[in-house]
C-alpha cells in the first residue's frame, strides 16, 4: 500500500472513531433523559460508568491525531481535518459529561418527585440530539453550509431554556420549599443547553476544515443559572 494510501485509510479510521464517539454521546444523552423521566437510578449509574468509555476513545482520537501530525506532516485540508477530529473529540466528550451530571442529578434526587412534568426539557435534549447527527453528518460531507444553518437551530434550545428557567423561578418565588426539586430540573437544563452549545462549536470546526477560517458563532445566550 502506498504512503498516501496508508495515510487516506488512516484518516478515515479517524473519522469512524469520531462517529463512534458521537454514536456513544447521543446514547448517553437519550439515556440521560430516560433516567431522569423515569427516575431510573440504575440507568443513572450505569450511565455514569459508561462515561469512562468515552473518555477513553476521546483521548485515543487525540493519541491518533497527534500521531498522524507527527508521522505524515499532513498540510492544508487534511491538517485541518485532523486538527477538527482533535478539538470535536473534545467537544464530545465534554457532551458525555453533560449527560453524566444529568445522571448525577437523578442520583441525588433520591424519590422526591418531580416538580413539574418534563416537557420543554426533553424536546430540548431531542433537538440537541437531532442537531448533534446533523453536525456529525456535515464533517464527513463536508458541508459547511448545512453546519452554518445547524447553529441557528440552537436558537431554540436556548428559547427553549429560557422558558424552563422562568417558569421554575415562578415556583420558587410562590413556594420557597420547591428551591431544591426546582434547581434540580434547572441543573438538568443547562445540561442541555451546554450540549447544543458544543454541537455549534462542532459546526464552526465544520466550517473551518473547508475554509480555514476560525471564526467564533455566537447565539444568544440563556440565563447562566450555574
Amino acid at each position: 500500500m502506498s504512503i498516501r494510501a496508508t495515510f487516506d485509510q488512516e484518516l478515515q479510521d479517524l473519522r469512524d472513531n469520531v462517529l463512534r464517539l458521537g454514536s456513544m454521546v447521543d446514547i448517553a444523552i437519550s439515556q440521560s433523559i430516560q433516567a431522569l423521566k423515569e427516575r431510573n437510578r440504575e440507568l443513572a449509574q450505569q450511565l455514569i460508568t459508561d462515561d469512562e468509555t468515552i473518555n477513553e476513545l476521546r483521548f485515543k482520537i487525540e493519541e491518533d491525531c497527534i500521531s498522524l501530525i507527527a508521522r505524515q506532516q499532513p498540510a492544508a485540508r487534511d491538517l485541518r481535518l485532523i486538527v477538527a477530529a482533535m478539538n470535536i473529540g473534545l467537544d464530545l466528550e465534554r457532551m458525555g459529561d453533560h449527560a453524566a451530571g444529568i445522571a448525577t442529578i437523578v442520583l441525588r434526587m433520591g424519590d422526591e418527585p418531580l416538580l413539574k412534568p418534563l416537557i420543554d426539557l426533553p424536546r430540548m435534549a431531542q433537538i440537541s440530539q437531532d442537531m448533534l447527527r446533523q453536525s456529525l453528518d456535515a464533517l464527513i460531507s463536508g458541508n459547511p453550509d448545512a453546519a452554518l444553518a445547524i447553529t441557528q437551530i440552537d436558537d431554540e434550545v436556548d428559547l427553549l431554556y429560557n422558558q424552563i428557567f422562568r417558569e421554575l423561578v415562578s415556583y420558587m418565588i410562590e413556594d420557597p420549599r420547591t428551591v431544591t426539586r426546582a434547581m434540580y430540573l434547572l441543573f438538568c437544563a443547562h445540561n442541555v443547553e451546554r450540549i447544543a452549545d458544543r454541537v455549534t462549536n462542532i459546526c464552526e470546526r465544520v466550517i473551518f476544515v473547508d475554509t480555514g477560517e476560525m471564526e467564533e458563532i455566537s447565539s444568544e445566550p440563556g440565563p447562566n443559572v450555574i
